[in-house]
């Protein structure tokens, strides 16, 4: 007989992110959910089938995928796509043109590329501000708003968004409230409690965790939205394969421990960082140092293994990612791997100057992915990366 979940019993997070979405194979019983690997189900008659016709449309490991991450946002509705870009790309489409979004001026790069290289000209008009300051935010609002985008804790300065405050801001103008939230990730925040319409992942990064997949996620709570992306999801097709769903599944079996032991060393380096003398400044909302310090606190469970370092200087910066030995020069973030990155000639490339420098994004910051090797290593491997210049 094949045993179901009682999925009223998924009530905390690490229980949810092992079993919600998912139930035993019942074809064999097998407790990983089965790679559907097909384009195409057999159908039993004209206008009869087992509620699969298309893989583009449906595909059970898919689905899986998608009510698990909706689950763990506290969400009703959940839907993969193949890349993180892919999602935003999809959310940016629920609008028309002549529309204006008010977004975070740091966002990841190929955001910010997106809206100004794509969506500018086909007719979506962007301002981005500090999302930090509510002020901004509400100044940036017109009558044309429909959409306020945010990321928190931004990419790569690490400023936050006040949730709460931003959605109300939104809801009074009748505005999409979007927020990205791959750096926080479910386990430390939920965007959807706080008021936000659409909660978009690049799943990518730590909810996949492992590094050997590219993938993206919306989730929401409302039905009207989930009509709307599941039409755009379908017809525009930009879904990802049904193995790249069952590494990300796998991926947030262990999230709630991943997460642990990333903020664990997080903050331990980022305070470590912050006594070094080579070290200008560093990044990170869990260190009291940091403006938003108390409103990390407020809206986060836990700050994460994410953080920049100020070096004060180009070569010093070149010197550090170019030396480390664990830490693994590359992009992307968030998996069980350290990774060190430059943001100004990464990520961020393709970022105008000028708004680089309002961020405060310079050629020697330095962007920390911490993974979960022993933190000691880490440290001894930035403490040798970071000598004699």
């Amino acid at each position: 007989m094949t045993r179901a979940f009682d999925h009223d019993l998924l009530r905390r997070f690490a229980t949810r992110a092992v079993h919600a979405g998912q139930a035993p194979d019942p074809l064999a019983g097998a407790v990983m959910t089965p790679i559907y690997q097909t384009s195409t189900y057999i159908q039993d008659g004209l206008g009869r089938n087992k509620g699969y016709e298309y893989a583009r449309t449906r595909n059970p490991t898919r689905e899986a995928l998608e009510r698990n991450v909706a689950a763990l946002e506290g969400g009703r509705h959940g839907f993969a796509f193949g890349s993180g870009l892919a999602a935003v790309d999809t959310v940016l489409k629920l609008l028309s043109a002549g529309d204006h979004v008010v977004c975070g001026e740091n966002v990841y790069g190929g955001t910010h590329r997106q809206m100004t290289h794509i969506w500018a000209r086909l007719g979506l008009t962007f301002t981005f501000v500090d999302g930090g300051e509510l002020a901004e935010v509400k100044a940036a609002i017109t009558p044309a708003t429909k959409m306020v985008y945010a990321e928190t804790p931004t990419n790569p300065m690490m400023r936050l968004c006040d949730l709460a405050a931003t959605g109300e801001i939104a809801r009074k103008a009748k505005a999409l409230f979007v927020v990205d939230n791959t750096f926080a990730t479910p386990c430390f925040q939920r965007p959807l409690e706080l008021g936000a319409d659409i909660v978009l992942h690049s799943t990518t990064k730590y909810l996949n965790g492992h590094s050997d997949m590219v993938g993206g996620m919306l989730v929401t709570s409302r039905d009207d939205l989930a009509e709307r992306i599941g039409f755009l999801q379908n017809s525009s097709g930009a879904v990802p394969g049904p193995f790249d769903c069952w590494l990300a599944l796998r991926g947030t079996k262990t999230l709630a421990l991943r997460m642990r032991q990333h903020d664990v060393s997080g903050r331990r380096i980022a305070e470590w960082l912050a006594k070094h003398p080579r070290v200008e400044r560093v990044y990170y909302p869990g260190l009291p140092s940091h403006p938003q310090h108390e409103l990390a606190r407020r809206q986060m469970a836990g700050f994460g293994g994410m953080l920049s370092v100020e070096l004060g200087d180009v070569g010093r910066a070149r010197r550090l990612v170019e030396r480390t030995k664990i830490f693994v020069l590359a992009e992307s973030l968030g998996g069980v791997e350290s990774l060190v990155g430059h943001p100004a000639s990464m990520t961020h490339a393709s970022v105008p100057a000028e708004l680089k420098r309002k961020m405060g994004l310079t050629d020697s910051l330095v962007r920390l992915s911490v993974g979960i090797e022993d933190v000691e290593d880490l440290i001894a491997d930035l403490d040798q990366a970071l000598g004699d210049d």
